[in-house]
């Protein structure tokens, strides 16, 4: 099958997508979820975040991964942009950071796991995307932050550790569960977004 043409609203309208979502995420993540006592454990950033991963793994589906990557690099670049004029520089940067290198790695997996079932792709891409994300972010935004390093016990016993390390391990946990989640929206939308077929897509 021959790549498929590319109007400019075909690489728009994903990293546009992108850049909207990890925006966002920038902003709720400075949020905590004060209800039922999560406050010390969930962001509400945690719940938009995995849907940049659906993005991503959407784009690549119908375009194969060297467009996937160039939607990840536009979406960087525009989701920095918004973020520092929504969010405190260190949070920007360690979100582009973040951001960059979970989706890459998203677009990676994706490519060697697509010709399997249709379920494996997009979930072990955004698993393993999303552990890469919030390891970089929580690291570069918190570590060393006095009012983000205060110590938590997370499960109300056991040893404490830093509220930023807490806030990470359940920001994952969340994401973990939207990757499952979000199968459902992936294949509603797989007859819509036809894949990319040709022997270079893997590369």
């Amino acid at each position: 099958m021959a790549r498929p043409a590319l109007g400019p609203a075909s690489l728009i309208v994903p990293a546009a997508a992108m850049a909207l979502v990890v925006a966002a995420s920038n902003v709720l993540v400075q949020h905590p979820v004060e209800a039922f006592g999560l406050g010390d454990k969930l962001t509400w950033g945690a719940f938009t975040y995995p849907l940049a991963f659906l993005v991503t793994d959407l784009t690549n589906r119908r375009f194969g991964p060297a467009l996937a990557r160039r939607v990840v690099c536009v979406g960087f670049a525009a989701a920095v942009l918004l973020s520092l004029g929504l969010a405190a520089p260190r949070i920007a940067i360690a979100s582009g950071a973040a951001f960059l290198f979970g989706q890459l790695l998203d677009v990676a997996v994706f490519s060697k796991l697509r010709r399997l079932a249709w379920w494996r792709a997009p979930l072990a891409a955004s698993l393993l995307g999303s552990a890469v994300d919030t390891a970089v972010f929580f690291t570069l935004a918190f570590a060393g932050d006095a009012a983000m390093s205060a110590p938590v016990t997370p499960f109300g016993v056991g040893p404490a550790v830093p509220l930023w390390i807490s806030l990470a391990g359940f920001d994952f946990l969340v994401k973990i569960v939207g990757a499952f989640v979000l199968l459902a929206p992936y294949a509603a939308l797989m007859r819509a977004v036809r894949p990319f077929e040709t022997a270079t897509a893997a590369r």
